[in-house]
């Protein structure tokens, strides 16, 4: 009895490692799917990224605002 329990509880425990490996697999997938998307549009010049719907490829925005020297100022 205790031979059959302990097959049961390996088979088990085989099916989840198993289980999580496939689960952390497909993650691995996506995530490598996704970075080569974005890098892809990455290099597509303006009017390539107009031709499939996007208006520009995203980058990072300084956006200064009018008096933000004063405001600056008066809190010193």
């Amino acid at each position: 009895m205790a031979h059959t329990q302990n097959c049961v509880d390996r088979h088990r425990l085989l099916g989840l490692v198993l289980k999580t490996t496939a689960t952390a697999i497909a993650a691995l997938k996506t995530w490598q799917r996704t970075v080569s998307r974005r890098r892809a549009i990455a290099d597509l010049t303006p009017d390539r990224l107009r031709d499939i719907g996007h208006a520009e490829a995203p980058a990072p925005v300084l956006e200064v605002k009018a008096g933000l020297v004063t405001n600056l100022m008066s809190m010193r």
